[in-house]
């Protein structure tokens, strides 16, 4: 039965879960008394919440404390055991997946290097699936317990009704990619663990929003510097954020060819490859037969030796055009949408680190109109190189905090009655 703003009964009560779940995952451990005022329910409405959260197992009791003069109060917290999340990344240089309970702390993990099959689609496939596999038998964690897989992939993410999740990853090569349909067939999980996929830079954006540097802002962007370069952004209207394709805004006219084929793209100048390519183009010599975060390290340790040894001049001059190049597309970010935070994240990004910060915070000043640029503040992200697929472990999460806290239901061949239907709707909470 619908009310006049529409929403139903188990509308209310999937709202009210879900109120409390998240407070208790964010803020707790809470006792009943404080999740009224936090969550703006009544005192009612709280312990029929909790009495049934407890009931799922979802929550659990976590201690007591005194309270002015009456008995010491119940603490509540989300119980971690009560679900787990795979988080998959599906970076430049490996695939890594990582297995996490429900409060988020890592089970067990595992990585595929990719090396000289690139990004070919059924040796990504295969690595998730494996690896998938791997986590689960190490966490001794039955399939049937997981809320879900999040995947964080490169490219622009479509959906569809028929294949799910489409990947338009130009700059790698996946042309309308069915990832989520390949995973689903290949990957020997029940038919009710439900598959989330999207753009990576979106996934750490999620990661640090909840629990890095972003929390707490309600406009942020945070950048994905890695191989390549992409943002994600939040706004009070787009609470989870949406992944933008930064890394291809146009920064020079007929400028280098970029991978996706364009000239002149961000990509092209401030991505770690491109990096790398300059540094040799312009007479350095990185190592050969490494992987490009190796190579990245040589670059910086050319660029400032430990000891006395001078440092390599072309390598400085390539990471100072960099940090230009990468404050002059942060400044279109801070024009365009004025954010409170940018954070930079991704492994090139963490790796260039502290050191490289100050020049980027430098130019983007400079390029960015004065009184947004007065309003921000740059910095790293706080959650490493683990963001990503942290990020992609919150996709199912935030999913089954959605539903107030119940797994996704499968597809029954069969609706039920419509007396059915009504009477859970009108059923009391």
């Amino acid at each position: 039965m619908a009310g006049r703003n529409g929403r139903t009964v188990r509308d209310l009560r999937r709202g009210n879960r879900t109120a409390v779940l998240q407070r208790l995952y964010f803020d707790g451990p809470m006792s009943r008394y404080e999740l009224g005022p936090a969550t703006g329910l009544s005192s009612g409405s709280i312990s029929n919440v909790v009495a049934e959260l407890l009931a799922d197992g979802l929550v659990e009791e976590a201690g007591s404390v005194d309270s002015d003069g009456g008995r010491p109060r119940t603490l509540l917290r989300v119980a971690p055991a009560s679900g787990h999340m795979i988080g998959v990344d599906v970076g430049e240089t490996r695939v890594r997946v990582e297995l996490f309970d429900l409060t988020l702390t890592e089970l067990a993990r595992t990585e595929r290097p990719l090396e000289q099959q690139g990004y070919d689609v059924d040796v990504i496939v295969g690595h998730i699936c494996d690896g998938i596999a791997e986590v689960l038998a190490a966490a001794d964690i039955a399939p049937e317990r997981l809320l879900g897989v999040g995947v964080g992939v490169p490219g622009i993410v479509a959906r569809t009704a028929e294949r799910g999740a489409v990947v338009h990853g130009q700059t790698i090569g996946w042309d309308a990619v069915p990832i989520e349909s390949l995973l689903r067939s290949a990957c020997q999980l029940p038919d009710s663990v439900p598959y989330f996929t999207d753009n990576g830079a979106k996934t750490l954006g999620q990661a640090e929003m909840w629990f890095g540097a972003g929390r707490g802002a309600r406009n942020a962007a945070v950048v994905l510097f890695g191989s390549g370069v992409g943002a994600c952004l939040v706004t009070e209207e787009v609470e989870h954020g949406r992944a933008v394709e930064w890394g291809h805004l146009t920064v020079r006219v007929r400028g280098r060819r970029c991978r996706c084929g364009a000239l002149g793209c961000l990509e092209a100048y401030a991505g770690a490859e491109a990096l790398l390519d300059r540094w040799r183009e312009e007479g350095g010599r990185p190592p050969e037969g490494v992987d490009e975060e190796t190579a990245l390290t040589a670059m910086l340790a050319a660029a400032y030796p430990a000891g006395e040894e001078a440092s390599d001049s072309v390598a400085l001059a390539v990471l100072e055009e960099t940090a230009e190049y990468l404050g002059a597309g942060l400044s279109d970010l801070i024009n365009l949408f004025q954010p409170e935070r940018i954070l930079i994240g991704g492994w090139a990004g963490l790796q260039l680190g502290s050191r490289f910060l100050p020049a980027v915070r430098r130019y983007a000043a400079s390029y960015a109109l004065r009184y947004p640029a007065q309003h921000v503040t740059i910095d790293l992200g706080r959650l490493g190189p683990d963001a990503v697929t942290v990020g992609a472990a919150i996709l199912p999460l935030a999913d089954f905090f959605a539903r107030g806290g119940r797994r996704a239901e499968t597809v029954s061949e069969g609706r039920s009655p419509a007396w059915r239907t009504a009477l859970e709707e009108r059923a009391p909470h």
